[in-house]
């Protein structure tokens, strides 16, 4: 009975944000049995509960979704985007700034890396550069707008000397993350798989989605790939993890290779 009703759970959590545990039904169960001890209810009862009240569903978004992230992650990904990406749209204006967005910000170290590499180049005037950054999970993404981050946090392991002192404020027991660099990014709490999406970020020139297909079907997959297509410019970018292609998926974009690297740019219309 158990797994029948676990796996009616996992088909609701792949219909509303195709997040895959459908044949992983042992993982889901995991990450759930607290919350199940908590509430004092039976999986059966949980799974009747959680589809009429929306706010235990955030809590289960909450759950199943996956935030591991840093400051400054990947650094020869970075590398490329301040070396040869950036330059690219030096000439932007604040009339027709350069667009990023970072889809699955989580706790918001990667759209804060984005930003102080902006301050870092030195290549862009003010109000030319905008960061969107979105989320699923409303926990994570309340964190990221606080800015605030432990000073023991792992968010720091890879932080490049000189950067907190540069770009942080520094309070008791946290860092927070200074206002010029805040302000270069809004965050938007979306699924990637709601209709509105494309409304709600607009055109972009390079896009960030990092280790998040990787919990995806094929067949959602191709869907978050079309819809990237979409939204990004003609010439603009597209950058996965490291362990994520679309390279057979959607012929559109071109695959570029660096010794380190490999990305997705879009071509001509």
């Amino acid at each position: 009975m158990d797994n029948i009703v676990l796996q009616q759970l996992a088909e609701y959590i792949y219909e509303f944000c195709c997040i895959d545990y459908l044949k992983n039904l042992p993982s889901l169960e995991s990450k759930i049995s607290s919350r199940l001890k908590e509430l004092n209810l039976s999986l059966w009862e949980y799974c009747g509960y959680v589809k009429s009240d929306n706010k235990e569903k955030d809590i289960l978004i909450e759950l199943v979704t996956v935030n591991e992230t840093y400051f400054f992650r990947e650094e020869n990904l970075l590398k490329e985007l301040q070396n040869t990406i950036y330059p690219k749209f030096k000439d932007r204006t604040s009339y027709n700034p350069l667009r990023i967005w970072c889809a699955a910000c989580s706790s918001g170290e990667e759209p804060y890396t984005l930003a102080m590499m902006v301050k870092e180049s030195n290549l862009f005037s003010e109000g030319s550069v905008e960061i969107i950054a979105s989320d699923i999970n409303k926990k994570v993404l309340s964190k990221a707008q606080g800015a605030l981050y432990n000073k023991k946090s792992l968010s720091f392991r890879k932080m490049p000397e000189g950067m907190i002192e540069k770009y942080f404020d520094e309070l008791d027991e946290e860092y927070k993350v200074k206002e010029d660099i805040r302000k270069l990014v809004k965050f938007k709490h979306l699924n990637m798989f709601d209709k509105n999406m494309k409304a709600e970020i607009g055109k972009v020139d390079i896009i960030l989605c990092r280790n998040v297909l990787i919990y995806f079907d094929l067949e959602s997959i191709k869907k978050v790939a079309s819809s990237f297509y979409d939204i990004i410019n003609p010439q603009g970018y597209l950058f996965l993890g490291h362990a994520e292609t679309i390279t057979s998926i959607n012929p559109g974009f071109e695959t570029i290779y660096t010794p380190s690297n490999f990305y997705y740019k879009k071509g001509e219309i």
